[in-house]
């Protein structure tokens, strides 16, 4: 499913985030150190292979909210930005946060000239935020970040599950 917003185009999927190769940037479900876990960073850094942990490692520690740029090592895209999510209960106000999230993801796409990055759903696995909380929180950052800015032109959300992509499709058909 497809919303145009503008000249560009945020779409919903399910597939799996490492297997994106037409996008030119991932988003990491990071971890403050940017280094292996489990969930959606353990499974881009082992298809990056370990020259993204030793690239990440003096970017680190980010904050909740902050995105940094890596390349993409072995991934078939070219970069690999990484967000930290909140905390569910823990990292507050956890709305902003998460949105923040999206809107900062947006910015290295914007500097590097990106023209597609794809995006999990942050926040909604080990971290425990809520998807139908998270969903809205999320596209409506997104709309908001792309209505602002030249790059990207696409961005892909890539749900792991039926249900994640349902709770997305519903709140995207909302926008």
């Amino acid at each position: 499913m497809e919303l145009q917003v503008g000249n560009k185009t945020i779409e919903c999927v399910k597939g799996d985030i490492t297997h994106q190769p037409d996008c030119d940037a991932v988003v990491n479900a990071a971890n403050a150190q940017l280094q292996i876990g489990g969930g959606v960073a353990g499974a881009i850094h082992k298809a990056a292979g370990p020259e993204l942990a030793r690239e990440c490692r003096p970017m680190a520690p980010i904050s909740p909210g902050q995105a940094v740029i890596s390349g993409g090592h072995q991934l078939p895209n070219e970069h690999v930005i990484h967000c930290l999510g909140p905390v569910y209960g823990r990292d507050k106000p956890e709305d902003e946060l998460l949105a923040q999230c999206h809107r900062n993801a947006i910015d290295p796409a914007e500097q590097h000239q990106l023209q597609s990055i794809a995006f999990p759903a942050l926040s909604t696995g080990a971290f425990g935020y809520p998807l139908e909380e998270a969903a809205p929180v999320a596209l409506n950052a997104t709309k908001e970040a792309l209505a602002n800015a030249q790059y990207p032109q696409h961005v892909r959300f890539v749900l792991f599950g039926q249900k994640d992509l349902n709770v997305f499709e519903e709140h995207l058909r909302k926008l």
